[in-house]
């Protein structure tokens, strides 16, 4: 049984799936996304110029390794764990944009043999919220490659990761013509204030952040980038209630075969070129899909929700993130009673959270 429910909603043509096709030939579309895409890419080769090398390793990339993208601040408790995840789920390779972290990030990361890290003092928002960076990194390394891309606070996972690698997962994609992989972003948060539940380096956060919201996801669809946008969670139900289309966009898509030709539009909530967003539907048969666990709201999230409120890096509309900081700030309770125990994969399978893909 699926428990949860999804509303559609009907704004900016909004849940039409219908016409799809139709829309995928209008040419003047085509021509519009394709002439972003190059927009971005050049954007991104300007922007490579803001990275200077700390430790590049990028000589011992070999075909057929499995890349992970990503940039960070301030990260050095999350990461002894983050780097056992995706080292144990298979990742090859991390090449990482160091977003100015005074905490001993970039110290961590350069004594890493299987990183290489790039720093950079320039403004994250104005680099696209660091996909300006990420996108000279793929074009230059993931060609040819299986790429993750992620934040330090996502855990990516998919049906049976503890016993399938990377390499599995992306040959059962291959085998079917897929060269992108989708996956929703699942708040976790404890039972209790935030600050109650100190987190320590190298713990499972799962340890700490046991609880989800199953049943408040909203669709909307994008006719230009065919891409199916999910919104919903803990973050609408309790920063964003009073008008959820503000609420932060959890669908996904981290995983892709990389061409120096992609780009990411938007964090990686969608990608052009457009066909690589057909990776979620409303109705069966769903596309083969996995979560990201956000483990945001571990203790940490009330200082750098501090510091956030003041750099104003990491939204559009500061403004409108103000109150979400300060309820942040505040160390509220996400809990309720209709909190869900988050107990596996096999859990998010069975609530339509995830799609297996496999019989």
């Amino acid at each position: 049984m699926v428990v949860c429910a999804r509303k559609e909603t009907r704004a900016h043509g909004a849940g039409r799936m219908r016409g799809t096709v139709a829309e995928m030939r209008n040419p003047i579309r085509a021509y519009r996304m394709r002439w972003k895409r190059r927009r971005l890419l050049f954007r991104a080769l300007r922007k490579r110029r803001q990275l200077a090398a700390v430790a590049d390793r990028s000589a011992q990339l070999r075909k057929g390794q499995i890349l992970l993208f990503s940039t960070m601040r301030n990260e050095a408790l999350r990461l002894p764990f983050f780097l056992e995840h995706y080292r144990k789920i298979g990742v090859d390779h991390f090449l990482i944009v160091d977003n100015a972290s005074d905490d001993g990030t970039g110290e961590l990361l350069a004594g890493q043999p299987d990183v290489s890290l790039w720093r950079t003092d320039a403004s994250y928002k104005l680099a696209r919220f660091g996909m300006d960076w990420l996108t000279w990194l793929q074009a230059r390394y993931g060609h040819g490659h299986w790429c993750l891309t992620v934040d330090a606070d996502e855990i990516f996972i998919y049906p049976d990761w503890e016993n399938r690698s990377l390499a599995g997962l992306v040959a059962g994609l291959e085998a079917v013509g897929r060269r992108s992989y989708g996956a929703l972003m699942l708040d976790l948060y404890p039972r209790g204030r935030l600050s109650a539940h100190p987190y320590r380096a190298g713990q499972d956060p799962c340890d700490i952040l046991q609880w989800f919201d199953a049943g408040n996801y909203e669709f909307r669809y994008q006719p230009d980038l065919q891409n199916l946008l999910i919104r919903g969670g803990v973050r609408s139900r309790m920063f964003f209630a009073e008008d959820p289309a503000r609420a932060p966009t959890l669908s996904k898509t981290p995983l892709v075969f990389w061409n120096r030709r992609h780009a990411y539009v938007s964090s990686t909530h969608s990608l052009l070129p457009p066909r690589l967003n057909h990776v979620r539907s409303r109705h069966p048969p769903h596309p083969p899909s996995g979560v990201l666990l956000h483990t945001k709201f571990l203790h940490m999230v009330i200082g750098k929700s501090r510091e956030d409120r003041i750099r104003r890096q990491h939204f559009e509309n500061g403004a409108l993130f103000q109150a979400y900081y300060e309820a942040l700030i505040d160390d509220p309770v996400l809990w309720n009673a209709d909190s869900i125990r988050y107990r596996g994969w096999r859990q998010l399978v069975a609530l339509g959270l995830m799609h297996d893909d496999r019989p």
